[in-house]
């Protein structure tokens, strides 16, 4: 047995993306350590802590899902989809966390005896990533623009997104699911009348939506502050106008880890500083050159992810890192967007620096299952 595990090992570090897995913990590590100086104030390690047990796992993880061939696991699609559908359903069990003690959206499960709460979108925006894949790999041999393919996926699609906002009212969540469809259904090669059709029905049912009073109004005016920053000063628009005077006060090198005004104060000079709002703490702490630095680590990670979809022995292996790279490349831009006042705030985190277990393990697991594309594309006699 224990030469059984060694051979493991061996071949792990042989045949696993170890670029892409040390790209991942450079990013964590530099999470950390954001983590670290946004909490400092609290005078407690809890959240380095939590973190750090996350990052060791999500690396075991890695690990883990590198051996795993997803596309021979998809064969137990109708398990993996009543898994979906369950674990989301979980929130509304008395695990659910109470949404009031959640900042409003029913969105995380809290378990009697575990280290951290779990939020299910994020672990099922993998495992939903790989049943799209799928579905898709398969229509791309049948049709994949008709009307009854589209049907199908869309469906599958339109369910996930409609039951987590039923249930979750988490419209952050929700927008990374439209992203990874998007980008996979594209790339898989569906015609562009369908995304122009798609593009159409949702612009006109916003539109509905907006004028007809049916988008909460703090919804409405997260959405309008970002057209007027003079808005809300002191409702919609606190959160991103304190993350502008970090940015501001930061400069091209910042202020010092550990020293940061708003970073160093009380939890209300800047919100949610440890999770939605970190990269305004690298702003003002490590200035332009450390979000640079952030910036210039997740494009990498994004880019890897690519590269192994292009390396990629089946249609199924290069769509799901694409839709990997999809889920990483809306999450920076949106979570950077809206610390720098361009996007609106939707409660969306930094991928790897973001506090929060659910994310950490969801990303490593989604990135170990890339590195296992890569492995299963090499020659038979490099992976033998």
């Amino acid at each position: 047995m224990a030469m059984g595990f060694i051979t493991k090992v061996k071949r792990f570090f042989a045949q696993a993306d170890l670029i892409l897995l040390a790209l991942c913990c450079a990013a964590a590590l530099f999470g950390i350590l954001l983590i670290a100086s946004a909490t400092n104030y609290t005078g407690s390690l809890r959240y380095v802590i939590v973190q750090s047990i996350a990052l060791v796992l999500g690396v075991a993880l890695y690990a883990f899902f590198t051996f795993v061939d997803v596309e021979e696991a998809s064969e137990k699609w109708k398990w993996i989809f009543a898994f979906n559908v369950v674990f989301i359903l979980l929130l509304l069990s008395p695990l659910g966390v109470d949404p009031v003690q959640s900042g409003g959206n029913r969105a995380w499960l809290s378990i009697p005896g575990f280290p951290m709460d779990i939020q299910p979108s994020e672990i099922v925006k993998v495992t939903f990533t790989i049943l799209l894949a799928k579905q898709l790999a398969y229509y791309q041999e049948h049709e994949l623009s008709s009307i009854r393919s589209v049907a199908f996926y869309s469906g599958h699609f339109l369910f996930m997104v409609c039951l987590l906002y039923a249930i979750s009212s988490d419209a952050g969540s929700c927008l990374v699911y439209v992203a990874i469809f998007v980008c996979m259904t594209f790339a898989a090669g569906v015609k562009l009348r369908w995304f122009v059709l798609g593009g159409a029905g949702v612009t006109g049912a916003f539109l509905l939506a907006w004028f007809q009073g049916w988008i909460p109004s703090y919804m409405q005016q997260r959405i309008e502050v970002i057209l007027d920053h003079s808005l809300y000063p002191m409702g919609a628009g606190w959160h991103q106008g304190r993350s502008i005077i970090a940015f501001g006060s930061g400069g091209w090198f910042g202020q010092g880890l550990f020293h940061g005004t708003q970073t160093q104060s009380d939890s209300s000079s800047l919100p949610a500083r440890h999770t939605d709002f970190i990269f305004s703490v690298a702003g003002e702490e490590l200035g332009y050159i450390g979000c640079i630095a952030i910036i210039v680590l997740l494009v990498a990670i994004i880019l890897r992810c690519l590269v192994v979809a292009r390396q990629a022995k089946t249609p199924m292996g290069a769509l799901i890192c694409v839709g990997f790279a999809a889920m990483l490349g809306f999450q920076m831009l949106e979570n950077i967007g809206m610390c720098i006042f361009v996007m609106p705030v939707i409660g969306l985190t930094l991928p790897f620096f973001s506090y929060g277990g659910s994310s950490l393990l969801a990303v490593f697991a989604a990135m170990g299952i890339v590195s296992g594309v890569k492995m299963r594309s090499l020659p038979e006699w490099l992976r033998d």
